[in-house]
């Protein structure tokens, strides 16, 4: 980590690459910092920015924006497999916000892709349906020698076209959920996920020591190594208080907003209570409440709960209380309806 957080509240942040720099980008935006692929404009790293979730997709968009380099086929598509071309006028914008940068944070995600056999290019996801042709596109995992040198071109072309920012790579923590491989996708990832990281740690270890503003962040050790829950149910996505405290930490670190160690250890402790599930209800709650606002402030919203909590446990020893009182009343009540020794009722008549 960096000797001291260096990140101030002007910087430009350019955040983009795998599912999860979606949480990078809205809690780095959400404590009031200045993500400008998270604001409005025509470039693909704003558009789709958590899409592009291999090392060539990323690498395409700053040969693109610097070089000038496009595919020579349609390779870019949305969420919904739309088209995205090669527009000059968005190919310029994505410069600005390069060439603008003073940071840039890229989360790499996967090593599996679909590529066209003619030319080698490779798809930001898996070709779409109704564009497939079994005779020209093909399926393969990114070893690690590609990987590593297309890494290696992403850091160059920074260093060459902006020097002066810093980098910070990120692995995300989100595993794939499927593989086009005849092996269990938990397997695929396991290879997927190693092949990346090796990668990055063999750049990091090569450029480090000549390069103080080259860094690696360790989100995916966080979250699946820093607790026992640290991916929700569906085992896939990170849950809410693995995230905040994996951003929680890069705040510490990288930005000047006056974390602290102790603020980081609170934070940490909260995480960990709600990771060992003591209390499902309470981790429910909070989960809901965490899902509806941004930012992630896990801290303030247990203090709220156990305050609301407090509340409703005097508010329902109330209501004991009085339906204590009611129930002695009609007590009393049938005690005087009984019939006397004698057979004779002696209640008191309407």
């Amino acid at each position: 980590m960096p000797q001291e957080p260096f990140i101030e509240g002007s910087s430009k942040l350019v955040a983009f690459g795998s599912c999860f720099a979606k949480n990078i980008g809205r809690y780095l935006a959400g404590i009031g910092y200045n993500v400008t692929t998270k604001g409005k404009g025509s470039t693909y790293v704003q558009a789709i920015g958590d899409g592009m979730v291999n090392v060539h997709a990323i690498c395409q968009q700053f040969e693109w924006a610097w070089e000038n380099r496009k595919p020579t086929v349609e390779l870019w598509h949305g969420w919904k497999a739309e088209e995205y071309g090669y527009d000059e006028d968005i190919r310029v914008a994505t410069k600005k916000l390069f060439d603008e940068a003073d940071v840039f944070i890229l989360t790499f995600g996967l090593s599996e892709v679909w590529f066209d056999s003619h030319t080698g290019e490779v798809f930001w996801r898996a070709v779409p349906l109704d564009k497939y042709d079994s005779a020209r596109h093909g399926f393969k995992c990114v070893r690690f020698a590609e990987t590593y040198e297309r890494l290696r071109r992403i850091y160059d072309l920074i260093r060459k076209y902006n020097p002066s920012s810093t980098i910070v790579f990120t692995l995300s923590p989100i595993p794939i959920n499927a593989t086009f491989r005849p092996v269990s996708c938990i397997t695929a990832n396991a290879a997927s996920k190693a092949t990346l990281r090796s990668a990055i740690d063999q750049l990091y270890d090569e450029v480090h020591q000549d390069d103080s503003s080259f860094y690696y962040f360790p989100a995916y050790e966080i979250v699946n190594n820093g607790f026992v829950n640290g991916l929700g149910s569906d085992m896939r996505h990170p849950s809410l208080h693995a995230v905040n405290y994996s951003m929680s930490a890069f705040e510490r670190y990288f930005c000047r907003t006056g974390m602290t160690d102790e603020r980081l250890g609170a934070i940490l402790d909260e995480a960990i209570r709600m990771d060992s599930g003591l209390d499902p209800a309470q981790f429910d709650e909070i989960r809901r409440r965490l899902e509806e606002q941004k930012p992630l402030s896990i801290d303030r919203e247990v203090a709220v709960l156990k305050s609301e909590r407090s509340r409703e446990e005097r508010r329902q020893a109330v209501e004991m209380a009085r339906e204590a009182k009611r129930k002695e009343r009609l007590a009393s009540q049938d005690e005087r309806r009984r019939p006397s020794s004698h057979g004779q009722d002696t209640s008191v008549s309407e």
